[in-house]
């Protein structure tokens, strides 16, 4: 019981024996060994999504950069037509238009994903109206192919 004005703590009520101190022991080195466990399965888990995004994004990179070849190539046809109908002057205008989706297809292949993020980034810090002017139109182009693959011929 507690005598005068200062209570009881119930460790005081009680002295640690030797086995209640092992047993604290052994409970703080389980939790510490869980903490350790845990953290590091985070980490283990983290590194495998990251390395599934970028090879994703590898795998996005390596079809977009397909598309633009072909693109490129399209243009390219695109042009020859153009010199028979219209004259070669304006045939060269769309040579120089596949000549620069192809560069662009030639710069992705060239690059890391990394790099292209870091770049990407740089751009839209630098040049935040054009990286929203970008997003919109490709946005609007993705849209119109969309429906034109689905067989949509409703206009919006």
């Amino acid at each position: 019981m507690a005598t005068g004005n200062t209570p009881m703590t119930p460790a005081a009520a009680a002295p640690k024996k030797p086995a209640a101190r092992k047993s604290t022991a052994k409970a703080a080195a389980v939790v510490a060994q869980v903490k350790e466990e845990a953290s590091s399965g985070s980490e283990t888990f983290a590194n495998k999504a990251s390395d599934k995004a970028r090879e994703y994004a590898n795998v996005g990179k390596d079809k977009a950069s397909g598309a633009l070849d072909e693109i490129s190539q399209m243009v390219e046809g695109v042009a020859r037509t153009i010199d028979e109908k219209v004259g070669s002057q304006y045939g060269d205008y769309a040579r120089r238009a596949a000549g620069a989706v192809s560069g662009v297809a030639d710069a992705l292949k060239g690059k890391e994903v990394d790099e292209l993020v870091d770049n990407a980034r740089t751009f839209i810090r630098e040049k935040p109206a054009v990286a929203i002017g970008a997003a919109a139109a490709i946005g609007f182009v993705l849209t119109r192919l969309l429906k034109a693959g689905n067989g949509d011929k409703t206009d919006a």
